[in-house]
């Protein structure tokens, strides 16, 4: 799983693009002849977008060295390496949308394709080197990178990997080869997380009147108090499981939060398995176990419906 360093720079992103309202798109001038490019057109279909497919392992990683393959995730791609005595984690995704006041002007010198334009972010600049491949519609792809060594002498060092990763990005997305998943018919990339909460049995749960939100990549969705979230990760010893909805499942709190996850093996990888999230939050003054009896309740209602 990512790490909580990590977790929380996705997890910013991510807020970001399903609570904000569109910003105008940034275009910069296009030669005559040529359209500025779409993220729908570079990308395709959001749901089936292979983010590793726009990683360029030699020009990431540079004269480091891979710890392991790298992970495939539905909404990003994480690359882990060895440069000298720090280890760097790049994420690229997920994509995102909408104002944040976090995205700043960034003079990017490589090639880009007409109508594409990199930003920076200033959302955990201390520990993170951020860059946003932002399209003629306004939709961007992050790109993040993190290293063990948080010291601020290193921010050099991430960003030169960050914009690394971005020149890979851009020559994968102006030849047009963006690849797409390979998931076998169970799996829960297939699976619309905004369907399964699009149920009466969790209107008390998610609030009154409340309607699901989809994430632009198609596999998270937030509803009121509730959210739900399908990605792979590592397959680690779990702790302490329950049986809940017809599988086993973890419960675990996080500040106001309270998640409950399950886990499904991907076939021919046994490192790997696919994980489903409920998450909800409590309200100022709400007792822990008020808040982990309405994610139960949550989870007995969405996961019996999971392949």
């Amino acid at each position: 799983m990512p790490s909580k360093r990590l977790s929380a720079v996705i997890c910013g992103l991510f807020l970001v693009a399903a609570c904000s309202t569109p910003e105008p798109a940034v275009t910069p001038s296009t030669t005559a002849g040529e359209e500025a490019l779409t993220a729908s057109e570079a990308l395709g279909e959001y749901s089936s977008l292979d983010y590793c497919s726009l990683v360029d392992q030699r020009k990431v990683i540079g004269g480091g060295n891979a710890v392991k393959p790298p992970l495939t995730s539905f909404e990003f791609c994480r690359l882990e390496f060895v440069e000298g005595a720090n280890r760097y984690t790049v994420t690229t995704g997920p994509i995102t949308s909408g104002q944040d006041p976090n995205n700043q002007p960034y003079e990017y010198a490589g090639p880009l394709p007409e109508g594409v334009s990199v930003q920076r972010s200033t959302f955990n600049e201390d520990i993170a080197c951020t860059r946003l491949l932002t399209f003629a519609d306004g939709i961007r792809l992050s790109i993040a990178v993190t290293s063990d060594d948080t010291a601020p002498a290193d921010q050099a060092d991430r960003c030169r990997i960050a914009d690394a990763t971005v020149d890979g990005a851009a020559g994968v997305i102006a030849a047009r080869k963006a690849g797409r998943l390979n998931l076998d018919q169970r799996s829960w990339g297939r699976v619309a997380p905004c369907a399964q909460l699009d149920q009466h049995e969790l209107d008390a749960a998610a609030g009154p009147e409340t309607k699901p939100a989809p994430a632009l990549s198609g596999h998270s969705c937030i509803r009121g108090k509730v959210s739900f979230s399908l990605s792979v990760g590592a397959d680690t010893t779990p702790g302490a499981t329950e049986a809940l909805g017809g599988r086993q499942v973890q419960v675990t709190t996080s500040g106001a939060f309270c998640q409950v996850t399950t886990h499904r093996p991907i076939p021919g990888t046994p490192d790997r398995v696919e994980q489903a999230m409920l998450s909800v939050v409590g309200v100022d003054g709400e007792p822990e176990d008020a808040t982990c009896a309405a994610a139960r309740e949550v989870a007995a209602a969405v996961f019996p419906k999971l392949p």
